[in-house]
């Protein structure tokens, strides 16, 4: 046992906290879908789509897209449209771009075996600590820490840890916590019992402590202290841009799209004309020279007909949205595409687009 980890779990009765936890794992847990088998390539995109997204959420999007890509071989062969169109809605595409190259290397340099050493798998794309112990653990029954923000508020409850858990190292203590207390005949229950329990029991606020199966080896119960735990410092506040944008079409009602950046936030998504708003002029003027500058564009661009609001973890998307006619034929490209509203549903577009869409057919 860590020497640092010794005060922490004086008189914790390990063996029998594992047993009550597990036990309530073995008859309470989810009945989700990459829970069906070990297949460890399932499990890698399951984590990767809950990072930052309900559980609820992801389950049809899980299903839809190993529907699509079964496979390593599938996903890594796959084209990167098609992959972005299956994640569509999901956000923070950086994680499923991650998820395509790291496949790709599986599929060349592990003959398309999820790799079971933790120093291999560490170093693939877009896989962290969490993710690392995660695919071990579950898949290959590998005693490593699964650390996320539910085992992270569990465990500060239970061992009333008041370290703030946005801190890196913080982190790092609640690894090597977990590191000598995990069940090591039933790694794969015991991570995913102590995530369950953040999920549906030891949760941010109101936490149930009289439905909870290790009441009894919790110190922040026994305390009354619960509730103040975890510590947790506040992040920054969400930068707010106001932004236009302009739904454009042509003569035979083809609506303009292109392509985002290689790089970048949303990557690679299809959106519609749009640019970061001024102050000291309209917003009609804007969107001409904009257009003009950046496209060659010239069009009638008639009025606003919704407004859309769209939040990132750290920024504000304020957008006024705008149709305008375009004036004369464009040529099209790789990333400039006229397209009828049939054809606009094989594009993946940023959610905030979506909403776009969605509001010009319905207006």
């Amino acid at each position: 046992m860590n020497k640092d980890n010794v005060n922490k779990l004086q008189n914790f009765n390990i063996e029998q906290f594992q047993h009550d936890l597990i036990s309530w794992f073995d008859s309470e847990k989810r009945d989700l879908p990459w829970r069906e088998d070990l297949d460890p390539y399932k499990i890698w995109v399951s984590e990767i789509m809950l990072q930052q997204t309900r559980v609820d959420t992801v389950i049809p999007y899980f299903n839809n897209f190993v529907q699509q890509f079964p496979t390593i071989e599938a996903l890594a062969e796959a084209e990167e449209d098609k992959v972005l169109k299956a994640w569509e809605g999901l956000g923070y595409y950086s994680r499923v771009r991650n998820l395509q190259a790291a496949v790709k290397e599986v599929k060349e340099s592990y003959q398309s075996q999820v790799p079971k050493d933790p120093s291999e798998i560490s170093k693939l794309k877009g896989i962290d600590p969490y993710t690392t112990g995660a695919i071990l653990s579950i898949a290959y029954g590998i005693p490593e820490p699964a650390v996320d923000g539910n085992v992270m508020r569990v465990m500060s409850r239970i061992l009333t840890i008041w370290d703030d858990i946005a801190r890196p190292k913080t982190r790092k203590l609640f690894e090597s916590v977990i590191r000598d207390i995990i069940s090591k005949s039933d790694p794969s229950s015991f991570n995913q019992a102590l995530m369950e329990l953040g999920a549906l029991i030891c949760t941010p606020t109101s936490p149930s402590c009289l439905l909870c199966p290790v009441r009894e080896h919790c110190n922040g119960f026994e305390e009354g202290v619960q509730s103040e735990l975890p510590i947790k410092s506040k992040k920054k506040a969400a930068k707010s841009v106001n932004m236009s944008a302009v739904v454009l079409t042509n003569p035979e009602g083809k609506l303009f799209i292109h392509k985002r950046s290689e790089k970048g936030l949303l990557a690679n998504l299809w959106e519609f004309p749009n640019h970061e708003s001024v102050t000291n002029f309209s917003l009609k003027e804007q969107l001409i020279q904009y257009l003009d500058d950046d496209y060659g564009l010239t069009a009638k661009i008639g009025e606003a007909f919704t407004n859309i609001q769209h939040v990132f973890s750290h920024l504000i998307w304020n957008i006024t949205v705008f149709e305008g006619k375009l004036k004369h034929d464009i040529e099209q490209s790789e990333t400039v595409k006229l397209v009828s509203i049939d054809e606009i549903k094989e594009y993946a577009f940023p959610v905030s687009h979506q909403n776009i869409l969605k509001s010009f057919l319905e207006k």
